[in-house]
C-alpha cells in the first residue's frame, strides 16, 4: 500500500449537511475538501450526515479537489462514519483524537474489511491522524508510521490546549507541534498545521504571518473553515512562478557541475550544496501537482 505524498496545501472544512456550502465548495480552488461528519454536525443529525455523503462528493469534487471525510472519534460512531465515508470519490479519512498506533491499525483494518466489501483497491483510502489529547503525545513517531495509509499529521489546536488548561496560541502548541512536524517527516508524510492565532478569521494579514512562520518551520499543508482562507493557504504553501523558475535555474547549474566533474558549484552568487538540490527537487515535484 506504499505511496508517494499527497501533494496538498489547502484543506476546507465543509459541513457534511450544510447544501449551501456543498453547493460552492469545488469553485474555492482547495486542493482537498473535508466533508465534516464530527464537530460541525449535531449529534441528533449524525445519520443524516452519513446518509449525504454519497450525493456530496461527486459534487464537491467536481472542481478536482481530493475528498476527505472527518469521522467521529467515539467507536459506535467511528465504525458507520467509515461504512458510509468509504468509497472511490473518498481519498482520505480525518482522524480525530488519535490516541496512538494501535488506534490507526484498529481503523484501517476496519477500513480494509470495507474496501474489500466494495470492490475497492485495499489502501486505497489515505488517513490524517489529529493528535489533540495530551495522552497521546508521547506516541507521535508512532502514530506518524503506524500504517501505510498516513498521509498526514497535525498536533494541538483547541482541544489539546483545553485538555493541557493552556490558550491556543503559537507560543503554547510550539513545543507539541514541532515534535509532531519531526515524527511527521520522520515517517514520509505531511506535517499539517500552522502558527498563527486565528481567534479572528477575517484578520486574513495575522492568518498569512502564521503560514509563512510555518513553511519556514517545515509544514507542508493546512486545514481551514472558512474560504477567504484558501488561497493564502495555497500562496504560502505552495511556490511562486520565481521560486519554480529559480529552482529550474539551479538544478541546471548543479547538473552542469557534476557532469564536469566538478565539486563545488556556485550559483547566482552563492554556493550550492546536497541540501539546497534536494528542497529545489522537493519544490519542483510538489509544483508539478498544483499546475
Amino acid at each position: 500500500m506504499s505511496r508517494s505524498q499527497p501533494a496538498w496545501r489547502s484543506l476546507l472544512f465543509v459541513p457534511a449537511t450544510a447544501e449551501r456550502f456543498i453547493a460552492k465548495a469545488h469553485t474555492r480552488g482547495a486542493d482537498g475538501i473535508i466533508l465534516d461528519l464530527e464537530d460541525a454536525i449535531l449529534p441528533a443529525h449524525k445519520a443524516e450526515a452519513r446518509a449525504a455523503l454519497a450525493a456530496a462528493v461527486p459534487r464537491v469534487s467536481q472542481g478536482g479537489a481530493d475528498i476527505v471525510v472527518r469521522i467521529n472519534r467515539p467507536l459506535e460512531l467511528a465504525v458507520p462514519d467509515i461504512e458510509a465515508a468509504v468509497m472511490p470519490g473518498v481519498a482520505a479519512l480525518m482522524l480525530p483524537k488519535v490516541m496512538g498506533p494501535e488506534h490507526i491499525r484498529l481503523l484501517s483494518e476496519l477500513v480494509t474489511t470495507c474496501e474489500a466489501a466494495k470492490g475497492m483497491a485495499i489502501g486505497h483510502t489515505r488517513f490524517i491522524a489529529l493528535v489533540e489529547t495530551p495522552d497521546a503525545l508521547p506516541h507521535l513517531f508512532a502514530i506518524a508510521s503506524a500504517d501505510p495509509r498516513m498521509a498526514a499529521m497535525s498536533v494541538g489546536g483547541e482541544d489539546m490546549a483545553t485538555e493541557l488548561g493552556a490558550i491556543p496560541s503559537p507560543d503554547s502548541m510550539y513545543v507539541w507541534t514541532m515534535q509532531g512536524l519531526a515524527a511527521s517527516r520522520a515517517a514520509g508524510i505531511l506535517p499539517m498545521g500552522s502558527m498563527g492565532n486565528f481567534a479572528q478569521i477575517d484578520d486574513l494579514e495575522n492568518y498569512r504571518a502564521g503560514l509563512k512562520r510555518a513553511k519556514g518551520l517545515g509544514f507542508a499543508t493546512a486545514s481551514c473553515i472558512h474560504p477567504s482562507h484558501v488561497p493564502i493557504i495555497n500562496e504560502e504553501y505552495g511556490a511562486s512562478a520565481e521560486e519554480i523558475d529559480r529552482a529550474k535555474r539551479l538544478l541546471a547549474a548543479f547538473d552542469a557541475a557534476v557532469a564536469q566533474g566538478l565539486g563545488a558549484v556556485a550559483f547566482e552568487g552563492g554556493m550550492i550544496d546536497l541540501p539546497i538540490v534536494i528542497r529545489a527537487r522537493r519544490l519542483l515535484e510538489r509544483a508539478t501537482a498544483w499546475n
